[in-house]
Formats: C-alpha cells, sequence, structure tokens
C-alpha cells in the first residue's frame, strides 16, 4: 500500500478512535474527580505499556529523544486530558467538541514549527475553512456560549487543544525514528511514576456510588484514547505528514456528536451530514496542496 493513502488509513482509524474521548470523558467525571481521572488513565495506559515495551523488547530512547517525549507526555498524557475533565465539569460534551473542530489548525501549525513541514498557501486556506464549518456547525447547534464571551470551560478547552496540538505535532516528528507506538507507550512510561503516585494519592476513599458508566468511560479513555487511539494516530501522522493527515480531525467533531447522540442522547440533525460533506471536501483539498 502506498505509504501516503496507509497515513491517511491509519489516521482515520486514530480518528474514530478519539470521536469517543469527549464523550467517555463525560461520562467518567460524573462518577470521578477530574484529577483522579487524569491520573488513573494515565497509570492504566503506562502499565500496559510498559508491559508492551518489554514484551517486543524494546531499546531505551536516546538521550536526544526524551526531551520530545516528555513534550509529548505534557500534551497528550497530562494536559489534554486533564484540562478537558476539567472542562466538562462546566460545559457539556457537545460544548467542547465545538473546539476540536480548531485541533486541526494547532496541529499544522506546530507541525510547521515543530517538524518542519511547509504546506502551501492553498493548504492554509481550505484548513482554515474546514475549521470555520466545524466551528460554524458546532455555534449554529447552540454548542458554545453566544458572542457575550468565553466560559472558564471555554478557556480550558482552548489551552487543551493548544497543548493537544503540540503533543501531536511532536510526537509525528518523533514517530519517524521510534515508531508510531513506540512513541506514545515511552511517553506513557515516562509519566507513569508521577501518575501512580497521583492515582494512590487522590484515590477515593470508597467507589460507592460510582456508577457503571462511569467505569465503562474510565475504561475506554485509557485503553483507547490514551493507547490504542495513538498508535495509529501517531503511525498516520509519520507516514502521510503531520499538516496533511492531521486535517482528518475536522471529521471528528461528527463522530463525537453522533456518539454523543448515542451515549448522552443529544440530538443528532440533517445538517449534520451536509457540512460533514463539506468538511470532507476541505480534508481532500487539504491533501492535494499539503506538499
Amino acid at each position: 500500500m502506498d505509504r501516503s493513502l496507509s497515513g491517511w488509513l491509519n489516521g482515520f482509524i486514530g480518528v474514530l478512535i478519539f470521536s469517543g474521548s469527549l464523550p467517555a470523558t463525560r461520562l467518567a467525571v460524573i462518577g470521578f474527580d477530574p484529577l483522579f481521572l487524569t491520573v488513573a488513565r494515565g497509570t492504566i495506559a503506562g502499565l500496559l505499556s510498559l508491559l508492551l515495551l518489554l514484551a517486543f523488547r524494546q531499546k531505551r530512547p536516546q538521550s536526544s529523544e526524551i526531551f520530545s517525549l516528555v513534550i509529548v507526555a505534557l500534551g497528550c498524557v497530562v494536559g489534554f486530558p486533564l484540562l478537558t475533565a476539567l472542562a466538562l465539569q462546566h460545559i457539556s460534551s457537545a460544548h467542547s467538541v465545538v473546539f476540536i473542530g480548531l485541533l486541526p489548525l494547532a496541529t499544522a501549525i506546530f507541525g510547521v514549527i515543530r517538524g518542519g513541514e511547509r504546506p502551501k498557501l492553498a493548504f492554509w486556506a481550505f484548513a482554515i475553512l474546514g475549521s470555520l464549518l466545524v466551528t460554524g456547525f458546532a455555534l449554529a447547534r447552540g454548542g458554545t456560549a453566544a458572542s457575550i464571551g468565553l466560559s472558564f470551560g471555554d478557556w480550558l478547552m482552548l489551552a487543551a487543544i493548544i497543548v493537544c496540538g503540540l503533543g501531536y505535532a511532536e510526537g509525528a516528528a518523533l514517530s519517524k525514528r521510534l515508531g508510531g507506538w513506540q512513541v506514545i507507550c515511552w511517553a506513557l512510561v515516562i509519566s507513569l511514576p508521577v501518575m501512580l503516585v497521583g492515582a494512590l494519592a487522590l484515590m477515593p476513599e470508597t467507589f460507592v456510588g460510582v456508577g457503571g458508566s462511569a467505569y465503562a468511560g474510565l475504561a475506554y479513555v485509557s485503553l483507547f484514547s490514551m493507547l490504542i487511539g495513538f498508535i495509529f494516530w501517531y503511525r498516520g501522522l509519520a507516514q502521510g505528514g503531520t499538516a496533511t493527515v492531521g486535517q482528518l480531525q475536522l471529521i471528528q467533531p461528527f463522530f463525537g456528536l453522533a456518539l454523543a447522540a448515542l451515549l448522552l442522547g443529544e440530538q443528532v440533525t440533517s445538517s449534520m451530514f451536509i457540512v460533514t460533506l463539506g468538511v470532507i471536501l476541505c480534508v481532500a483539498a487539504a491533501k492535494r496542496f499539503a506538499r
């Protein structure tokens, strides 16, 4: 299979998996404190990552790669999970999906800054157009506060998008040398000591009253959002280019809204599919002018 096509396929699978992250986090914070949720999901994924690295006898990262792994850890293991969990105590899952429409642009910008990629001007035009389509659609659905200003939850989501975009771009650049699944696994292992101590310190005195949906949300974000999704995502970014494949994230909000409708009972309208078509066209155009 062509390397670029393989990159898009892996990236698409990663996007599908990530689409469930915010709805699952929303379910999890109903039963768990956001701080505990962050360290618990990091601990579970970190222990699994350690087992994978040992089982496949992966060599340790070079000293020159540690800094990049720390950036990935801060952005994807700590920053995005914590900030979104805090934000979802103040805003709904559908509201938070608005900001995911800005993630492809953030990833592309950091891909240029950290990865040295140089997309054409037309790429930026379609990337911005796609982001505007996603954001405008969510705004029209009442997914965010009106023009009176950003709420505290909005600011938390904006911060989450920035750190996540940096983590995505840094991990994609490192994946070309270290391997996609190895990057996220080593980032999780680097974070494991802090996460494990935090989980033990913040563990609730009792889990009585925590519903099954909260446990399901914790399981999803620990296994899929923190580990399995990144295996496909970083491989896709490394194969097809951070700025290019990163535009697939424009589709993620629509999958997220669909899952929110199924899990949280939100209404899904036909306009969702119409705008999705427009976003797909923007993704295709961005791919055409990415190099």
